[in-house]
């Protein structure tokens, strides 16, 4: 099964599919590994990754085994690439790798909603910690945060609509001029994305990425500071 191909002109999750070449080597993990979509898209482009998933639903890891093919990745390919999964809480602190993640994708939902911890600077300090140096965190951020509006009404331009969302806006705190994002097409849930670390630089990145992605990654800009 294409999974690229199905996911990338209506999921944000094919986005998750760019961050291997901008990370050192080393295992990625998926903090929110649901059905697996994120996982089977990463491996048909990456085969090689070492990948490790989380998901605090066994149910769900036991259908996605059934209907999905998850356990398809979890045996080593002919490359040597796999994924480990974890059922566990994200936040487990027996989870960190002893030399840390290469890079970790977030995207954690309770009812739709991005989880709270996720708009405190403080959780966001810690998960860097499970970082190898120069590792970075892309976060799928969701839409627009009715905490973050205060009903007035406000005249932003396109390069600082990020500030509607919550979670962009603890993480700029926390990572003051190391934090970019981007919103997807409404084709893709417009959902807002995160990246951490320096900008890469984005006619290289685009040239490393599948076709159907090489564009998106030129649209990545960084948040500008805000009062």
């Amino acid at each position: 099964m294409d999974w690229l191909i199905l996911a990338a002109e209506n999921d944000y999750r094919d986005e998750f599919a760019s961050l291997p070449p901008i990370v050192p080597e080393g295992p990625i993990a998926i903090y929110g590994l649901g059905g697996g979509t994120a996982a089977h898209l990463m491996l048909d482009v990456w085969p090689s990754l070492q990948l490790e998933g989380w998901e605090i639903d066994e149910i769900l890891i036991d259908k996605a085994r059934e209907y999905f093919e998850l356990s398809n990745l979890e045996r080593c390919n002919e490359v040597g690439g796999r994924l480990q999964v974890h059922i566990d809480d994200a936040f487990s602190p027996i989870q960190n790798p002893p030399k840390g993640y290469a890079g970790i994708i977030i995207d954690l939902f309770s009812d739709g909603k991005v989880l709270s911890q996720l708009q405190e600077v403080e959780i966001w300090l810690k998960l860097s910690d499970r970082l190898m140096p120069d590792g970075r965190l892309m976060v799928n951020c969701g839409g627009v945060s009715e905490s973050s509006t205060d009903g007035k009404t406000h005249h932003q331009s396109m390069d600082d609509t990020w500030i509607q969302n919550s979670t962009i806006k603890a993480l700029a705190t926390a990572f003051p001029g190391q934090v970019h994002w981007k919103r997807t097409p409404e084709s893709q849930g417009q959902n807002y994305l995160a990246l951490t670390g320096p900008l890469p630089d984005l006619t290289s990145w685009s040239a490393t990425v599948p076709g159907c992605l090489s564009e998106a990654v030129k649209q990545w800009r960084t948040c500008k500071p805000f009062p």
